[in-house]
């Protein structure tokens, strides 16, 4: 299904695509705002202890936080509340993060006080911000099939168009929820991060991937995904395309990962029977997580899409749909072992936490 697109341009000369249900809707294109321009002053420092790039957006202080719903800028704009989004009602809309921490026109405007093992370079990417809906009370797991299906084509849409840009290594797509992860607008969205590098976690598991290969001569995820099929324990869902299982090794108090059977690198290399396929689990896990404590459960979704180059063809397209919420009056902070060495400690055993979601 190809979804019916309409671009355009925001006052400050960011880019807008809505993406409709039904082909012809009529979109406001013009933004009659009167805004500053974008800063570009976003950096990327090199970390020389763990070899990795840190993002620096000074700028993004001052960026909106939890306003209340009659100022929302995700809403559709109406007379007296000019938005984000141009038009009075909408499906679906992307556009350019007005606070990006990484931008196509970065430059450096400090040099990073010249230390000699930390290079500094402009973080020359882009921040996309991704509606779900018009409605600014409905949720994901709200959505109709059709209507999360056009989420998923708009996912599809953009990873395959900022895979192309010069520069960009990998593409995130990813929805935080709850005030309690850091949600700075409780507006229905997710974020899409073009980077100009491979972030750590995918360089991690794509070591690990390859010398399973190396040692094993097979794929880690599909080996992975068959080990948990064959167990069953900690399955928490599956049909005819996708299986949805807690992790042996589970980081977070609730944590679900949700594979396609079929292997694939990235969103775009879903097909269709797959897309309808991910939409009936993908909800049904968002139902389920939202029953357990009886209420919305606070949540990072992201998906792991490989690089743009996979030259050694390691990549396994999969989501990982994580909590800090332990019971239902208790949240998991990162503390010591966690933040200080990177050592995880969680509080709730993988086969008990899957059993409660199939049960719930």
């Amino acid at each position: 299904m190809t979804p019916h697109k309409t671009a355009t341009t925001l006052a400050d000369g960011r880019e807008l695509i809505y993406f409709d249900l039904a082909a012809g809707a009529r979109r406001r294109r013009t933004d009659p705002r009167s805004l500053p321009p974008v800063s570009t002053t976003a950096q990327m420092r090199w970390d020389p202890l763990l070899e990795e790039w840190v993002m620096i957006a000074s700028h993004r202080q001052d960026r909106t936080f939890l306003p209340p719903a009659d100022e929302c800028p995700l809403c559709p704009s109406v007379d007296g509340h000019r938005t984000e989004i141009p038009a009075d009602d909408y499906d679906v809309v992307v556009f350019e993060n007005r606070f990006p921490s990484l931008s196509a026109g970065a430059a450096l405007d400090d040099a990073g006080g010249g230390h000699p093992l930390v290079e500094v370079r402009p973080a020359v990417g882009r921040c996309e911000v991704v509606c779900f809906s018009s409605d600014h009370s409905r949720r994901f797991a709200d959505l109709t099939p059709g209507h999360a299906r056009l989420v998923i084509d708009a996912w599809a849409d953009r990873t395959l168009a900022l895979s192309g840009v010069k520069g960009v290594e990998q593409v995130f797509c990813f929805e935080s929820r709850g005030e309690e992860i850091g949600v700075t607008l409780s507006h229905p969205h997710g974020q899409i991060y073009a980077y100009p590098f491979t972030t750590p976690r995918t360089s991690r598991m794509f070591q690990a991937a390859a010398r399973h290969r190396r040692r094993t001569g097979g794929d880690l995820h599909t080996d992975v995904l068959d080990a948990e099929r064959r167990s069953g324990i900690r399955i928490v869902a599956e049909n005819e395309h996708w299986s949805a299982f807690v992790p042996a090794a589970a980081r977070w108090p609730l944590e679900v990962h949700l594979y396609p059977r079929r292997r694939v690198k990235s969103i775009p290399d879903l097909d269709d029977a797959e897309r309808d396929a991910l939409v009936t689990i993908y909800l049904d896990l968002l139902a389920r997580l939202d029953r357990l404590y009886d209420r919305p459960l606070p949540y990072v979704s992201a998906w792991h899409q490989g690089p743009v180059d996979d030259p050694d063809d390691l990549g396994y397209l999969h989501l990982q749909l994580f909590s800090i919420r332990r019971s239902a009056d208790k949240l998991k902070y990162l503390a010591g072992s966690e933040s200080g060495m990177g050592a995880f400690v969680t509080d709730t055993l993988p086969e008990q936490v899957a059993h409660r979601l199939r049960e719930v």
